[in-house]
């Protein structure tokens, strides 16, 4: 009896989704310097008041030290690493899907965002950041006059 390899077949589509939907993942880095992809990217949410934006990312096992966000040019970046655990030898895995290793996710943000007044936290293997909206770009409602 021969023995055949399994290959699941979801797979394929979690890789298809994972182009479509990060693109930025499958292209080289704007910094000319720098020629590494991301290994990850972490599943972020996004969600808008009429006083902010919040973006909410999944990042368990990262070191908020080892997370650097930036904003240029109204492009939100976050990066980061996320380091693998030491394996013993002599231990045998059946399966791992833990990832490790570089993430990267860009942003671009709306002209309403208030780049100087960003505020970042990590609690609980979550980061949130949260991103103001500018005085002006905060809508008021003006009565008109009879």
């Amino acid at each position: 009896m021969n023995l055949k390899r399994y290959n699941n077949p979801w797979n394929l589509l979690e890789t298809l989704q994972r182009e479509l939907y990060n693109p930025e993942l499958t292209r080289l880095n704007n910094d000319d310097a720098s020629v590494a992809t991301a290994n990850w990217a972490p599943s972020v949410d996004i969600s808008e008041n009429e006083k902010a934006f919040t973006l909410l990312a999944d990042i368990p096992g990262v070191d908020p030290k080892d997370i650097e966000i930036s904003m240029e040019k109204g492009v939100l970046t976050i990066k980061g690493q996320r380091n693998s655990e030491n394996v013993e030898e002599g231990e045998n895995y059946r399966r791992v899907e833990r990832q490790s290793g570089q993430f990267y996710r860009r942003f671009n943000l709306p002209d309403s965002a208030d780049a100087d007044k960003i505020e970042a936290k990590s609690e609980h293997g979550v980061l949130k950041i949260i991103i103001p909206k500018q005085e002006v770009a905060i809508s008021r409602r003006i009565e008109v006059q009879h």
